[in-house]
């Protein structure tokens, strides 16, 4: 005989299925649905199979963050990315997301799609929901949302970057190192005429800070420079080679803030008959799958994103389980992948 379904009077205003609802068409006590969820070697298979079976009827999903108030563990890590689409990030996002699962915690995702304003809110929500560790792309720089982090005692790990003074760990690169030595490949392969095509964010700033001033130790002429703001598409990086031509013709070598800008820079060139790499050579940045199989293959900075990822989610795992980690900052490095673009 089937048994009735809980009524409406026994559930929270919401209309929200409870644990109360969950015992009740077990037949046992609330506290022993709650056991058979959370510590189920404590009761008996029949009773978790009963349990079980009024949680597979109902539909009823525990509330992690009213279980977290006694255990101070919600298994959930949060991670602010800036993009995810055609993004740099998603390999380390999909080994920091795999990691974790496989040691039983859940990633949420936010994108704050590279605004300062936009994080700064993402993290207030972040923060109120207690998570056991937040991932953050970049460094976070002084303000309310470093502050609050530091407050709340929540694991981070910072990644994506370097600095000596993270807010709690650190797994990344010298964003300035890249721009110097990507400018000394070129020059070493005998471009004297360099520009730069990037976007708005405070990394690539960095990158191309260090490119421009390692070409004029080097007696360059000044670099010529497509800043295309928000935007990181092939559109952009056609339209940045186009600016950049007309404002110095005889460029012979340009650094993109992205793989995709890239793309775009080398599309706008073979439109315009320029060889590449004999009068023109490309070098991007984030080096993602599809530029190995471009014609001409595109040369790139390759970023171990997937060992990001990993020992980011160790190091979240770690904290969240009380284990110390050390040392807190890695630098994982970088490469530059020489193929025909350059």
């Amino acid at each position: 005989m089937t048994e009735p379904a809980p009524s409406k009077r026994s559930r929270r205003s919401s209309g929200a299925i409870t644990l109360r609802d969950v015992a009740m068409l077990a037949g046992v006590a609330p506290i022993t649905a709650s056991r058979a969820l959370n510590t189920p070697d404590q009761v008996s298979p029949e009773v978790l199979n009963k349990v079980l079976d009024a949680v597979q009827r109902t539909g009823y999903v525990p509330n992690r963050m009213a279980g977290g108030l006694a255990s101070a563990r919600s298994r959930l890590i949060a991670a602010v990315v800036p993009s995810t689409v055609a993004s740099v990030f998603m390999e380390t996002i999909e080994t920091l997301n795999d990691t974790l699962f496989d040691a039983g915690y859940q990633l949420m995702l936010g994108q704050s799609g590279y605004s300062a304003v936009r994080e700064e809110a993402l993290l207030e929500a972040i923060i109120g929901r207690r998570p056991d560790g937040i991932f953050l792309t970049g460094i976070l720089p002084p303000g309310k949302g470093r502050t609050r982090l530091l407050a709340s005692g929540i694991p981070v790990v910072e990644t994506w970057d370097l600095t000596p003074t993270p807010i709690d760990m650190l797994i990344g690169f010298s964003h300035s190192e890249i721009g110097r030595e990507v400018a000394r490949y070129l020059l070493n392969k005998g471009h004297q005429k360099l520009a730069l095509v990037r976007a708005e964010d405070e990394r690539a700033d960095r990158r191309a800070s260090a490119f421009k001033e390692t070409a004029a130790q080097h007696g360059c002429r000044t670099v010529i420079e497509a800043n295309v703001g928000a935007s990181r598409t092939l559109k952009s990086g056609r339209e940045a080679l186009s600016r950049i031509l007309a404002q110095a013709p005889d460029t012979d070598a340009v650094f993109c803030s992205s793989d995709l800008l890239a793309l775009g820079v080398m599309t706008e060139a073979k439109a315009r008959g320029l060889a590449i790499p004999e009068q023109l050579a490309v070098v991007g940045f984030g080096d993602v799958p599809f530029v190995a199989d471009m014609s001409p293959a595109l040369t790139s900075v390759r970023i171990n994103s997937a060992d990001i990822g990993q020992q980011a989610a160790q190091f979240l795992i770690a904290r969240a389980e009380g284990r110390e980690v050390t040392p807190r900052i890695v630098d994982v490095g970088f490469s530059i992948v020489a193929r025909d673009s350059a």
